[in-house]
């Protein structure tokens, strides 16, 4: 009989293949590049995800140097550039997977909040992703007056507000809710529409224009 492999076990050894060809190029030296890939794949469970890891999650793995830091914050730059491309093609919001891959390799394994906002054209193209702020872990300020000052600047005719909570849970809070009241205030007397707030988590996603939130 021929043995069934899944999909999953397919990715999971492209996966390993791919983190030991690149430990190998960036860290020549390494005397056992599949164990590396091997532990680095038992933490982050996918080639994506240790792409996606901040540097402090990824120095606490036994074998990780700077060259290698070095190396994947250069090619989480080249992968994070081919989303924003592929993204800045279509309307935005016409194709919700592709958008919400974007912002998963954007955002999802911050270890502090970040506020972004996607600033879009009359035909609903991407004009510019901007990180707007920075917080806490479990915080960020936002000022709406700045949200609408740079829309009007860029000439966007909306925005999708988005951001990351690093607990992995993307269910709104109250702030949450209240914050993203009070850009629609600001951005609507001006005539900017805000079409939806999503909220990043760790392999989750909340929308509010989908949960009937805005």
């Amino acid at each position: 009989m021929i043995a069934q492999h899944s999909p999953e076990a397919a990715d999971q050894s492209q996966d390993r293949d791919r983190l030991i060809r690149f430990i190998s190029v960036a860290m020549p030296k390494n005397e056992n590049p599949a164990g590396l890939a091997d532990r680095l794949l038992h933490q982050f469970g996918s080639y994506a995800s240790v792409l996606s890891a901040s540097s402090e999650e990824l120095r606490s793995i036994h074998g990780v140097g700077q060259h290698m830091l070095s190396g994947l914050r250069v090619i989480r730059e080249a992968a994070l550039r081919l989303h924003r491309s592929r993204l800045m093609k279509d309307a935005v919001l016409e194709n919700r997977e592709k958008l919400y891959e974007y912002l998963t390799a954007v955002l999802a394994r911050e270890v502090i909040e970040q506020f972004h906002v996607l600033y879009l054209s009359p035909s609903d193209h991407l004009i510019t992703d901007e990180a707007q702020a920075r917080g806490t872990v479990n915080h960020t300020p936002v000022y709406p007056r700045e949200v609408v000052r740079r829309a009007l600047e860029l000439d966007a005719a909306s925005v999708v507000l988005v951001h990351n909570h690093p607990s992995g849970d993307p269910s709104p809070s109250a702030d949450d809710i209240s914050m993203t009241r009070q850009v629609i205030s600001a951005a609507s007397v001006l005539g900017i529409t805000v079409r939806d707030h999503i909220i990043i988590g760790n392999g989750r996603r909340l929308s509010f224009s989908e949960a009937g939130l805005l």
